[in-house]
């Protein structure tokens, strides 16, 4: 029998991005006790997982009973690590993020380039380039005689709404 797939609460996700007046919060690492954010790369067997940190790290982690009896941890997985004090490589999970707390982290560019699992990070920021350089850019024209040059608007190609076609993300 297969596992069935995590999916994408929509409704959860909407709420979580308006701000809406019932909060709903994502809790984040605690970076005073070296918790940090972390991929599940490979489930190894016998609570163990192995983790890709922020840091570049590749960690051996341990899963708690405590976690292990109330959520599972997959493949692919968001998840916060702790690396142990006296052995860096090694890691104790302490939490998992769902599918939609780890998309709406992402939306909101809070995640690292390399744990980030969606890449709205690098959107969010090619974004912000985008519309720098054509603020330069009309800023140049102006500085030039426009009563020579015809001016045209810059075609900005549309990005695919990422609503519309969010179920591709999942399979």
């Amino acid at each position: 029998m297969a596992r069935r797939e995590e999916k994408v609460d929509a409704e959860l996700l909407a709420r979580l991005e308006s701000g809406s007046g019932d909060k709903i919060r994502v809790p984040l690492p605690n970076r005073k006790v070296n918790e940090m954010f972390a991929i599940a790369d490979q489930i190894l067997g016998g609570r163990r997982v192995r983790a890709v940190c922020e840091d570049g790290e590749s960690r051996l982690a341990r899963i708690p009973g405590k976690m292990r009896r109330r959520q599972w941890v997959r493949e692919g997985d968001l998840i916060v690590v702790q690396p142990w004090d006296f052995q860096d490589e090694k890691a104790n999970v302490v939490m998992r993020y769902t599918k939609t707390q780890s998309l709406y982290l992402s939306r909101k560019g809070v995640l690292p380039d390399i744990v980030d699992l969606f890449g709205m990070s690098e959107d969010i920021s090619e974004s912000t380039q985008e519309t720098e350089a054509l603020e330069s850019i009309e800023d140049e024209v102006v500085e030039d005689d426009v009563s020579e040059l015809e001016i045209e608007e810059p075609v900005v190609k549309e990005k695919s709404s990422v609503d519309d076609d969010i179920d591709s993300f999942f399979g």
